[in-house]
């Protein structure tokens, strides 16, 4: 397939027949005027032609559309129409106000003339109303004027079409795709009486049978052509990701055959929220629509759905098919191969020097996370044939309704609309957007007070919608307010985050204090509007030493006021210098199979998938490998290369996270980072499962995932790796806040090695004391005591329980489990304490050591003495402790997933940890892990515990 060049090369555009461009019509954060501009840029030279500018979010767009543009903002809007211009791009105007526009209104249809006559003005001359996402009923004054709300909205447009003096113009209806018509697309009132009324010039907008369509079939274009009387243009949602901040989709265009092509309008696609994560999107786009042009195609290839929406992914072991037909045709078209041509393109994007405005923060709405039934520990992408192994007789099959669950990714079709944010404004800077929180947004929620039940005097705001009937409900005594926007404080310092304040962001493994009832993990993770203030931090390069340590933001004196960040690692003779490699298209390659769309998981994505369940499905050969005399059979050895498989595709993620955390477009960095480092801990956690499980021996053949509860932890393939994970309440464990400016250190999770005792050993030493180490000078006979105490224990009588975190400077942090916390006391006052006793005496006691130490001291000596926690529910004990400088919260929760994972690998389904009363700091840590405090103290002892 021939390699998009210019816009003469695309006659189907170039005839003027058809509509080939982006719509820019997500919900959440605009694209800023200069990225606008470059996507013109790109536009032309891709052979596209049209622009929609329609940001839900934008400013005058939708929440205020009947007021003018300043000077300021006409000014930055006519330069986009004079850019698009200059690009041969035809720019669309739109206006969205179907949320409270009264139809029958002369003045509202005066101010929504005089609104586009404004534009008009500037230069524009093409317009779009739009009427989707809205309530389908009409005031009580369009009642008495009009018959049915499709006959209001024909009306306005037609009078507006020709007041503007017949331009062109596009409508997206209220019923814009088959399961929003009423009762369907041919019997709609609302579909015929658009298509027998408006104005047969005016093209109408249609996303398909949903309103996120995986194919597009001839059958529904004919019905919709059929019901509006004209071919309609498509508004493909293929890529949007407003709906899930955890989804980001960087696929070829599919599911949509080059033979529609005739049969359409046009296709506008509404992709990323993400600007810089569209290049792929766009680029395989203007791909599709160059094809089709001489009308000569073999159908034995492309049959009526076409090549493009079969997997790429069909070899018998789930390995990535890249073989692309060679008998193609310059203007045939298939998805693997326009991939290929756009990665080819992107991989330069990323050398460019661009840098990137205010702290990560995802651009998505916040939108409530609705259940899912899903079927437990089944992935919902892989392909649907039965898991068995090549060399042995070990086989995991799957019945006809977890089949079913495979087939597909399930993607609401009845989106929740997202609750509305601050006001934002994307004409006021070039490249910024700007919120004006001082500007009310009228369809916003409020704050309402409401006195909480049971707690006397006391009052919380709790945000609704407007209009909303609120209903306080009684507290129950275990439950605890969660305030997201807490700070996290250690050592009298906080981490610079956040815009509008820069320490009012918590950072998990370093809370100490600052909410010491904290001991219930959020339901899901904080939403950031990266809305960007007149005096936003500008992300620049600033040159440091060699440390490969988080670096926080520090503010740098400059004549903008702007705060500059470290984004790079050595410098050699005053020149910056990466520390790793340059992105690579394999790297690209491999992003793209990670996020790819929103139903179906690309080639290497799949491999995951299927080689992690086949692993954890035939992990009893490695429990009984240690039972055999031959320990080298055909399957064990399979079962270890193909961890070893698993392994290497880890080791890829973190080489991606490390070049790609090295780019020189930071622009483009942050768009992509909170993805690629979310999927990142994610596989690095099941690698160190897979690794536990190839060293244990312990694990036993009951193993199973069990019934995991139906929720959708996070979108695609983030998702599917999650819920291999064998622990069922430990979504809270996969929400964590992403971190505001990249890095490169990249933590590691595996298995204790006996090498390791003394690094873990000494970490205990210095987290000792509630978190931090005991500042008291310590003869060298105690330097290990406390440690001898907390951790020794599980390490010697353990090990299989137990994991270690390392970086690139060595362990940082560690977490052990005794499964059977009674026996594991029983062995300890056989085996372990009477050494204990003996290296540690009473007679050391003295007033040269601390307090602290003389209560290790005597806890050897009284252990007999001392209450026994015996659980039936939370039987396991456990303890975790990382180093001051993992900032990253996200390590200590997949630190600790792996170690439930393991527990529950061995039957154990509860597990409990036991600290001092007094211990503020240790308490909220494990609060913020998912354990919920006993509300019953032992003997000056706080006891915690979860279940999994």
């Amino acid at each position: 397939m021939a390699e998009v060049s210019s816009t003469d090369d695309n006659l189907n555009t170039k005839n003027g027949n058809f509509i080939c461009g982006v719509v820019e019509g997500f919900y959440g954060r605009p694209w800023t005027t200069e990225q606008r501009k470059d996507l013109f840029q790109k536009m032309k030279k891709w052979g596209m032609d049209s622009y929609i500018y329609a940001p839900k979010d934008d400013y005058k767009h939708r929440a205020y559309w009947r007021e003018l543009y300043t000077v300021e903002e006409a000014e930055h809007l006519s330069g986009l129409i004079q850019a698009a211009k200059d690009q041969n791009i035809t720019f669309y105007y739109a206006l969205s106000p179907g949320l409270d526009i009264t139809y029958s209104s002369t003045k509202e249809i005066t101010a929504l003339k005089r609104k586009l006559e404004q534009v008009s003005q500037f230069g524009c001359e093409a317009f779009s109303l739009l009427f989707d996402d809205i309530e389908p009923e009409m005031c009580e004054a369009d009642k008495e004027v009009y018959q049915s709300f499709a006959q209001a909205q024909v009306s306005i447009t037609n009078e507006v079409y020709q007041h503007l003096g017949q331009p062109k113009f596009v409508v997206c209806p209220t019923q814009y795709c088959s399961t929003r018509a009423v009762p369907n697309v041919t019997n709609s009132e609302y579909l015929n009486t658009l298509g027998s009324k408006l104005s047969p010039e005016i093209n109408i907008m249609w996303t398909g049978q949903k309103v996120i369509t995986r194919t597009l079939t001839a059958e529904n274009i004919q019905e919709i052509t059929e019901a509006l009387r004209r071919p309609p243009v498509i508004w493909d949602n293929i890529h949007a990701n407003d709906y899930d901040q955890k989804r980001v989709f960087l696929g070829p265009y599919s599911g949509r055959s080059p033979d529609l092509i005739p049969k359409l309008r046009g296709v506008v696609t509404n992709p990323n929220c993400e600007y810089g994560a569209n290049f792929i999107a766009i680029h395989t786009l203007a791909q599709w629509s160059r094809c089709n042009i001489d009308g000569q195609r073999d159908l034995t290839l492309n049959d009526t759905v076409s090549a493009d929406i079969k997997l790429e992914t069909e070899t018998e072991d789930g390995q990535m098919c890249e073989d692309i037909p060679t008998s193609l045709s310059p203007n045939m078209y298939h998805p693997r191969q326009a991939l290929r041509n756009a990665i080819k393109e992107w991989l330069p994007e990323f050398s460019k020097h661009k840098s990137a405005w205010g702290p990560i923060a995802k651009p998505q709405p916040a939108v409530t996370v609705i259940p899912v039934p899903i079927i437990p520990s089944i992935n919902t992408c892989m392909s649907l044939t039965s898991t068995t192994t090549t060399s042995s007789t070990v086989t995991s099959t799957v019945n006809a309704t977890q089949l079913q669950a495979l087939a597909e990714v399930t993607v609401n079709d009845s989106m929740v609309n997202p609750l509305p944010g601050p006001i934002m404004n994307s004409l006021v800077s070039e490249s910024k957007v700007v919120c004006n929180e001082s500007i009310p947004n009228p369809i916003t929620t409020v704050s309402i007070p409401i006195p909480v039940t049971g707690i006397q005097d006391e009052t919380r705001q709790i945000t609704v919608l407007s209009g909303a009937i609120i209903k306080p409900k009684i507290n129950n005594s275990n439950e605890e307010f969660i305030n997201s926007q807490d700070r996290e404080i250690r050592n009298g310092e906080e981490k610079a985050v956040g815009e509008k304040d820069v320490n009012a962001k918590q950072t998990m493994n370093t809370d100490r204090g600052a909410n010491e009832n904290d001991s219930s993990p959020s339901t899901s993770e904080p939403m950031d509007c990266n809305c960007t203030p007149n005096i936003s931090p500008s992300h620049v390069i600033k040159s440091t030493g060699a440390s490969n340590e988080d670096i926080a933001m520090s503010e740098i004196s400059t004549s903008s006021g702007s705060m500059q960040v470290e984004m790079y690692d050595t410098m050699t003779d005053g020149k910056l210098e990466k520390k790793y490699g340059e992105l690579s298209m394999d790297d690209l390659t491999l992003l793209c199979d990670l996020f790819y769309l929103p139903f179906e998981h690309g080639g290497q994505g799949l491999v995951l998938l299927q080689e992690f369940n086949w692993l954890k499905s035939n992990a009893n050969l490695v429990m009984e490998q240690y039972q055999r005399a031959n320990r080298e059979t055909p399957e064990i050895q399979e079962w270890f290369a193909r961890a070893a498989k698993f392994n290497e595709i880890s080791e890829g993620v973190n080489k991606l996270v490390k070049n790609l955390t090295s780019c020189n477009n930071r622009e483009l960095l942050y768009d992509l980072y909170p993805y690629v480092w979310d999927i990142r801990s994610v596989i690095s956690l099941l690698n160190s499962y897979v690794r536990w499980l190839g060293f244990s021996k312990g694990w036993r053949e009951t193993f199973m995932s069990g019934d995991q509860e139906p929720w959708v932890f996070r979108g695609g393939l983030t998702a599917d790796l999650q819920r291999l994970m064998p622990v069922d309440s430990g979504n809270d464990l996969f929400v964590y806040k992403i971190p505001d400016v990249p890095t490169c250190r990249i933590f590691t999770i595996r298995p204790y090695a006996n090498t390791d005792e003394n690094d873990v050993m000494n970490i205990c030493t210095r987290t000792s004391k509630d978190g931090l180490e005991d500042q008291h000078p310590y003869p060298d006979c105690l330097k290990f005591l406390h440690a001898d105490r907390i951790v020794a224990p599980y390490l010697l009588l353990h090990p299989e329980f137990c994991l270690v975190v390392e970086d690139d400077s060595g362990i940082v942090g560690y977490a052990c489990a005794a499964p059977d916390h009674k026996k594991f006391r029983v062995k300890q006052e056989l085996s372990w304490i009477p050494e204990m006793c003996e290296k540690y005496p009473l007679s050391l006691i003295n007033n040269n050591i601390s307090k602290f130490a003389q209560e290790s001291i005597r806890y050897f000596h009284e252990f007999k003495d001392e209450i026994c926690i015996n659980s039936p529910t939370h039987p396991s004990s456990m303890v975790c402790s990382l180093l001051p400088s993992v900032l990253d919260q996200s390590v200590s929760k997949c630190l600790v997933t792996a170690l439930l994972a393991a527990l529950r690998a061995n039957g154990c389904f509860g597990v409990h940890a036991t600290m001092k009363a007094t211990d503020s700091y240790i308490h909220t840590f494990y609060g913020k892990l998912g354990f919920v405090e006993n509300t019953q103290a032992v003997d000056g002892k706080k006891i915690m515990n979860r279940n999994f």
